[in-house]
């Protein structure tokens, strides 16, 4: 480092409300002049972002592959005509993976699929004298899979959304993953993950265009059911526009990681914690709230040195100076306080004694419990799926689980006595609705 120090340490709860602890809409962003320049060489004038996602929308629902195949050239410069992985390519990728890499692979896909398999979920009836009343659980028809290419391949992404849906029992789950340039290949890790997996169509199409194929279908590309996984802006506008054709997760924005330490912490392990998040994108958001200024300051020079020896410094370095720091709080509570207001994807309790907080939580993505339960492990091998909310939603948005997936059917199978007892009510109800045919439909049933 220079000496300067890039690391904030904010003293003053409402400084911090202001500035790294507030919230913002992604409507609120600023859009990139560069991004709107591009739109003008790929359009021939100058658009908003969700302006360019309706346009490749509209010609992807008119043209099906090959507006897929003009946009993966326009947008990624691949020039393929083979929008399909064939079987004899994932074969291959898997076959060629380092063995280390495909035993990491297999271990996690088992650990998700284990912990998944644990969630309650069975259809329900509930029978006495009058009939009966229940819910059936049924899995979607089918589902679509994003999985992001960026600046690093991403095969866990795929593992942590695909399996939670072949638990559920989805009978077609396939996945779009942005091809590479040139000749359109996709990481070999990713394709070796679908294998592992035991996907069977993962489709080379990136950005919206995959996400119109999926919500609408193509020649190639089959209609689904609903859509998961995270993207870049253009992936989340696709999502936000074709909601309500298809199922979504959730707008998935920025990954965040909040951290609550105390004394007894580590600030070697709180600095890497903090790290490991700020070095996924230039938008990634890593907090510190303690209640110690000295743990705090040690935690701040931990960054700074291992800072130096990081591959994405550079990434980390644009992400500390767009929303990264720690807040000094005056105790833990007021950290849970801060903490609930925020709604982190994943809240990390580096604290003595971490279960004995866990009454605190009220909006979380993950809560990881001590030391030993530290993030990346969740972003690997923990189980859970690492698909978490994003941007506050926690406060009303849940994880990627086998729920995102099924779809609940109420059961009313009432006899003729209770269909005569309850016909009064229904009337009543109705009348004041001002809903005649309502109340006459429950009528013919009292007199009959």
């Amino acid at each position: 480092m220079s000496g300067e120090a890039v690391w904030p340490i904010i003293t003053e709860v409402n400084e911090a409300r202001e500035t790294i602890l507030k919230r913002r809409s992604l409507r609120d962003y600023a859009v990139p002049e560069h991004v709107i320049e591009r739109s003008a060489d790929l359009f021939g004038e100058r658009l908003m972002p969700d302006d360019a996602v309706r346009r490749i929308i509209g010609s992807v629902r008119e043209s099906g592959d090959q507006a897929l195949i003009e946009w993966n050239q326009k947008l990624d410069g691949t020039r393929t005509d083979s929008l399909l992985v064939t079987p004899a390519e994932l074969e291959t990728a898997l076959r060629e993976l380092a063995p280390d890499l495909r035993r990491a692979l297999e271990f996690a896909a088992e650990r998700i699929r284990s912990f998944h398999r644990k969630q309650p979920l069975s259809s329900w009836i509930d029978a006495d004298d009058g009939g009966s009343l229940g819910q059936l659980f049924r899995p979607v028809d089918s589902a679509g899979v994003y999985v992001p290419g960026g600046s690093a391949p991403l095969p866990s992404s795929l593992l942590m959304s695909v399996i939670p849906a072949q638990v559920a029992g989805v009978p077609e789950v396939i996945v779009c993953t942005p091809p590479g340039s040139g000749a359109g290949d996709i990481h070999p890790t990713i394709l070796a993950a679908a294998a592992i997996a035991g996907v069977e169509k993962v489709f080379r199409i990136g950005g919206a265009q995959a996400i119109a194929a999926m919500a609408y279908g193509t020649e190639s590309v089959p209609k689904v059911a609903t859509i998961v996984g995270a993207g870049n802006l253009f992936v989340t506008l696709a999502k936000q526009q074709v909601y309500g054709d298809v199922g979504i997760d959730g707008i998935l924005g920025p990954t965040e990681t909040m951290v609550i330490a105390d004394d007894s912490a580590d600030p070697r392990l709180a600095a890497a914690d903090l790290l490991a998040q700020a070095e996924h994108d230039e938008l990634a958001s890593a907090i510190l709230l303690t209640p110690s200024f000295d743990f705090a300051t040690d935690v701040q020079a931990e960054i700074h040195r291992q800072l130096e020896r990081l591959a994405r410094r550079d990434i980390i370095l644009a992400a500390i100076a767009k929303g990264c720091g720690t807040v000094i709080t005056a105790d833990l509570d007021q950290a849970f306080v801060l903490a609930n207001e925020y709604a982190a994807e994943h809240l990390c309790l580096l604290v003595e004694d971490p279960w004995s907080w866990i009454g605190k939580v009220r909006n979380a993505g993950g809560v990881f419990l001590g030391e030993h339960s530290y993030e990346v492990l969740g972003d690997y091998v923990a189980g859970p799926s690492h698909v978490m909310p994003t941007g506050g939603t926690a406060r009303f948005a849940s994880p990627l689980n086998v729920l995102n997936f099924v779809k609940i059917t109420s059961l009313i199978g009432l006899d003729k006595a209770s269909a005569i007892e309850l016909s009064a009510p229904a009337q009543r109800l109705a009348r004041a609705e001002s809903l005649d045919a309502h109340a006459a439909a429950a009528e013919l049933r009292s007199r009959n």
